[in-house]
């Protein structure tokens, strides 16, 4: 296997990456312009989070060659059917998701027809038309309870969310599809994801945000735990690397190193800002995660990857980003 990027696209021309107006993908897409790769992006611009995102993220792509983008649901399958019969694909990148553990035990339906039934309609029209390689994100949500750091080899078939759960549908479905039709597929399992224009649910956007505007932190349980933090273009670079042909195979994308508590990443965003954090603490949720941490070995093995940057540098980065778009940033609803 190669850490080279540019290696990889000698074969590559064409590739579909779905979700492409959101966090992780639009920085997948932007990378693959970047080597040179023409990128058909789909998403159905879902209003889950604050639409300003992901406009200002797709705005940022739609200004670059060789991008593509149709507002499409991978739940429709007309429509998949006509994209997939005007292009050729050499990838699926399948980043399509609907994300968060909390609230998809309140619309617990609509999880599995995206992130489950969606990417069966994309596997099944890679099949119909031959398309070899599909590298799916997935989630570290699905180690919750087991022991650290969370190897790929764990079983992890006891989800506790409806959102692991959908997720672990989609990782099972793409390995029938590998044995049965020769689809070769990398399962990326990211951890904790952040950076500029992240999402909004996530907890370095919120605190961000709150810490600057003086308002009360929304922190469940005491802020001791703790998250394998990763940087969006590591992230990103991994997720291409993961194009490789494999097999089938799960693959952790982490920090990989010691995880961050929450209360660290609240004082860090103080120190930074220079302001001083007020704490409404919340009971803790059953259903999330006190701590993860990736076992990255698996990466760099296969793929030849490490994440580059340090989570104080991506934190340096995203509230660099954060100052400069205040002036509209500031009206994002959380």
């Amino acid at each position: 296997m190669t850490n080279s990027l540019d290696k990889i696209f000698q074969t590559q021309k064409k590739v579909l990456v779905t979700g492409a107006a959101g966090f992780i993908a639009s920085r997948v897409v932007d990378l693959l312009l970047s080597l040179g790769v023409e990128v058909v992006g789909v998403d159905n611009l879902n209003n889950y989070y604050d639409l300003r995102l992901k406009n200002y993220r797709l705005k940022q792509l739609q200004a670059r060659p060789g991008f593509l983008f149709q507002e499409m649901d991978i739940e429709n399958r007309g429509a998949l059917t006509e994209l997939f019969d005007q292009h050729q694909f050499e990838v699926v990148y399948n980043l399509a998701a609907r994300a968060g553990v909390r609230y998809s035990m309140e619309n617990p339906h609509v999880y599995m027809t995206t992130n489950a039934i969606g990417s069966l309609n994309l596997l099944e029209e890679m099949k119909r038309k031959g398309v070899k390689k599909f590298v799916l994100a997935s989630t570290s949500s699905l180690y919750a309870g087991q022991k650290m750091p969370f190897t790929e080899d764990l079983a992890v078939n006891t989800p506790i969310s409806p959102y692991a759960a959908s997720k672990k549908a989609a990782e099972v479905m793409a390995y029938s599809y590998h044995f049965l039709y020769g689809i070769d597929v990398s399962v990326v399992r990211y951890f904790t994801v952040f950076g500029p224009a992240g999402r909004p649910d996530m907890c370095i956007f919120r605190f961000i945000k709150w810490i600057d505007q003086g308002e009360r932190l929304e922190v469940f349980g005491d802020g001791a735990q703790s998250r394998d933090f990763t940087y969006v273009e590591d992230i990103a670079r991994g997720t291409i690397l993961a194009s490789q042909q494999v097999g089938y195979e799960i693959i952790n994308l982490g920090g990989g190193k010691n995880p961050i508590s929450l209360n660290q990443v609240i004082g860090g965003i103080e120190s930074r800002l220079n302001k001083k954090a007020e704490i409404d603490h919340r009971v803790f949720h059953r259903a999330d995660s006190k701590e993860t941490w990736a076992d990255i070995s698996k990466a760099e093995r296969l793929l030849g990857w490490i994440p580059k940057v340090s989570f104080d540098q991506g934190l340096d980065l995203t509230l660099k980003w954060y100052l400069e778009n205040k002036a509209w940033v500031k009206d994002v609803q959380l």
